[in-house]
């Protein structure tokens, strides 16, 4: 162990205490490596000595703590649905309590006779007595951090405050709060916070009533109070979403620097193609098309977000910017065109984003190539003009190199290396934050002029989290629906009316619509296996509707493990018509679209986040005939049909995301670690006024440092902690 003169923040913790090897494994899952891990690795709420209570104080409906000795554990199965299951009995002095644990049988094997443990969950009452249910478990050996006062005497509050205010963290096997506490402590003994230095300035500080990084370190580890622990969280929030907002305001600096190709769109060709479409743009389309416009006019390089809604039309927008740069000659060569590059994250959404194009363009000249990893194809073929035809990759990647071939749309394989374009003027990502920032900047060519940036997104973000993100990107939002289309009838569906949703399933078919059934397996989960996810899955339920329920109508599967083959066979089926009920995961979230579709039905509603049940939802909007969309569910939980009613009520995606954000905590909106940004930094993003403080603070300190010459520090974080951050 080092002296404490020598712990510094990158010091190893196995270099400052005695580790075990399970210790060091567990840390390094949590990502706790360093004393400034340690110390940044922050507890997830708060818990109070007045939380515990005594078995004989119990009511049923409360949420408690328990503490207690275990008397004794076994596994069992269910009475009714035979699923595996714990049952333990726990002591306290006061009496015995009953704990069961559903789907997780292999709990009975840590509990042994006479271990004590601690037990957080939600107190339920059958037939008069009580129990607790799937609680947290935890094994300890006294009371909450150092109190020495007995579970079953009086406690008085002492000069251990800690014993009454708590923190408790995201914990891993073999590392527990109490673990954490402990060392956390030790380092501040150690001395170690005259070795941190505040990257924050001291001014934004002082207007924002924010704690020096000193004393937040020390009161969200250790507080006396809850508006201690409130006051750091609120500093450490901030101090991320600042980090973030001068990372994308610096990046967007850089862009303007460079040049920008000078695309002129207000001439007729821009008008003529327009008017090809069977039906005149909306509203929205037409200022998302008029900002694009004044971008692409500028000579810097345009960096623009293009968020709708499901079925808003933005592949409409999408190419009638590509048609305005690609009848724009370069300067070098009046005979070529500038090109446009097309990014879709999936084979089959790349695969419809080209045959949406084909649409589009055919009877133009001008030509549309498809790069994916399966192969690659032109539009239009030598032989038949109407039609694409397969061609080998190396053709395809010289005639981009020549200029010759104006549109490329693809998947990654875009990005690989031997993919040089000639005039890359529009570079068009679709569903960004499935990309990464190396990966979206390397369709560009630093030593060329920079092409216009256009990406987009049909997952609704709240403002705040736009804000944030998507910092470096103005942002223009689609947020009409296209004429005729209906809104989409959403019925949460709970086993007693399952029998009449079935019905009126049949009905729409025999009508000449069709089906989706989404499930959130592939496989039927292993009974022999403890943790087992026990939801309905493709292929299990593919045979059950076919037996028992729709024996009349053809039935077909798809899910991620299939080959881009067989998706493809599958849905060329389906677009046909040839198959009645698709039978699938949500790998149908994205980018899929018959629009003959207008009824999905979604098992196990409660296992998804309400942006994907939204994209889901939306694949029945694409038609003018009457969408359903049906939500099942086997949850009792009020907090989970509360979520699953706000599908049913929305008006539309961005209301939609809103709710989630306030329903479910930001940080699992659409999942928080693919925006790259901690819980406690997208906890803080519900508050606007604190996400444009730090724009604000962000973009005033740029414009007069754009450089961070005299914030070295907060340069040093920025270029460490965000310059290649993927954002998915």
């Amino acid at each position: 162990m080092k002296p404490s003169s020598l712990v510094l923040p990158t010091t190893p913790l196995a270099h400052i205490f005695r580790l075990t090897p399970g210790q060091k494994t567990a840390l390094a899952k949590l990502r706790v490596t360093t004393a400034e891990d340690l110390l940044y690795y922050f507890p997830a709420r708060y818990s109070t000595i007045a939380e515990v209570k005594l078995i004989r104080d119990l009511k049923a409906g409360e949420s408690a703590v328990v503490y207690g000795r275990v008397v004794s554990a076994k596994t069992a199965k269910a009475y009714h649905k035979k699923i595996p299951m714990t049952e333990a009995t726990i002591e306290d002095g006061t009496g015995r309590l009953k704990v069961v644990w559903f789907h997780q049988a292999y709990i009975a094997k840590i509990l042994e006779p006479d271990t004590m443990v601690k037990l957080s969950g939600r107190i339920e009452e059958r037939k008069g007595a009580l129990y607790l249910a799937n609680p947290e478990v935890e094994r300890t050996k006294e009371l909450p951090i150092d109190s020495a006062s007995s579970l079953f005497g009086t406690a008085t509050r002492g000069s251990n405050a800690q014993a009454f205010f708590y923190p408790v963290y995201p914990e891993t096997r073999g590392i527990t709060s109490r673990f954490l506490h402990h060392h956390a402590v030790r380092l501040f003994e150690y001395g170690i916070l005259d070795k941190f230095i505040d990257p924050i300035p001291e001014e934004i500080l002082t207007r924002y009533h924010l704690p020096t990084l000193k004393t937040a370190l020390v009161w969200i580890h250790t507080p006396q109070s809850e508006p201690d622990a409130r006051a750091a969280r609120k500093r450490f929030a901030f101090e991320e979403v600042f980090m973030v907002q001068l990372a994308r305001r610096r990046e967007r600096m850089a862009t303007l620097l460079h040049k920008g190709f000078v695309i002129d769109a207000t001439k007729s060709s821009t008008k003529d193609f327009i008017a090809r479409f069977p039906f005149p743009p909306t509203d929205a389309q037409s200022r998302a098309l008029a900002d694009i416009f004044a971008d692409m006019k500028k000579g810097s390089p345009m960096a623009r977000l293009l968020e709708g809604d499901v079925g808003s039309g933005k592949t409409f927008v999408a190419a009638t910017a590509a048609h305005a740069v690609v009848t724009t000659p370069p300067k070098d060569n009046k005979h070529g065109a500038l090109q446009v590059a097309y990014m879709a994250p999936t084979e089959i959404l790349a695969e419809q984003h080209f045959k949406s194009f084909i649409e589009y363009f055919k009877d133009t000249s001008i030509e549309i190539g498809l790069l994916t990893g399966s192969g690659a194809k032109k539009f239009p073929s030598k032989t038949k003009s109407k039609e694409a035809t397969p061609i080998s990759r190396a053709q395809l990647l010289k005639w981009v190199a020549e200029g010759k071939l104006p549109i490329l749309i693809g998947t990654h394989a875009l990005i690989s290396k031997s993919v040089v374009f000639k005039d890359l003027a529009l570079a068009i990502v679709d569903e960004q934050h499935r990309f990464g920032t190396r990966q979206r900047g390397s369709l560009t060519r630093k030593d060329a002029i920079l092409p216009h940036f256009l990406s987009m997104t049909a997952t609704p973000i709240p403002r705040t989290l736009a804000l944030t993100i998507y910092g470096n990107l103005d942002l223009t939002l689609l947020d009409q629906m296209p004429a005729g289309r209906l809104p989409v009838k959403t019925e949460i569906v709970l086993k007693s009316n399952r029998k009449k949703m079935e019905n009126e399933i049949r009905a729409e078919i025999l009508r000449g619509r069709q089906a989706y059934i989404i499930c959130p397996r592939i496989d039927a989960p292993d009974p022999e296996k403890e943790l087992a996810l026990n939801a309905k899955s493709v292929k299990e339920e593919a045979v059950r509707i076919k037996k028992n329920v729709f024996p009349e109508f053809e039935i077909d599967i798809m899910h991620g493990k299939m080959t881009p083959a067989e998706k493809e066979k599958v849905m060329a089926k389906f677009v046909k018509g040839d198959t009645h009920i698709m039978v699938a995961t949500s790998v149908i979230e994205v980018g899929v679209n018959v629009p003959n579709a207008t009824i999905i039905v979604i098992e196990g509603a409660e296992r998804f986040g309400l942006a994907s049940l939204h994209q889901l939802r939306g694949r029945v909007m694409r038609s003018s005939h009457q969408p359903y969309c049906y939500i099942l569910t086997d949850t009792a939980s009020e907090q989970s049909l509360k979520r699953l009613r706000a599908l049913a009520t929305a008006k539309n995606g961005f209301e939609l995301a809103e709710l989630d954000l306030m329903l479910r905590g930001a940080g699992e909106l659409s999942g928080g670690k693919q925006w790259g940004i901690s819980d406690l930094g997208m906890e803080a993003i519900k508050n606007l006024k604190m996400v444009e403080a730090a724009r604000k603070e962000a973009h005033e300190l740029l414009d007069q440092d754009p450089e961070l010459a005299t914030y070295p520090l907060l340069r040093a974080r920025v270029d460490t902690d965000h310059k290649d951050m993927h954002w998915e």
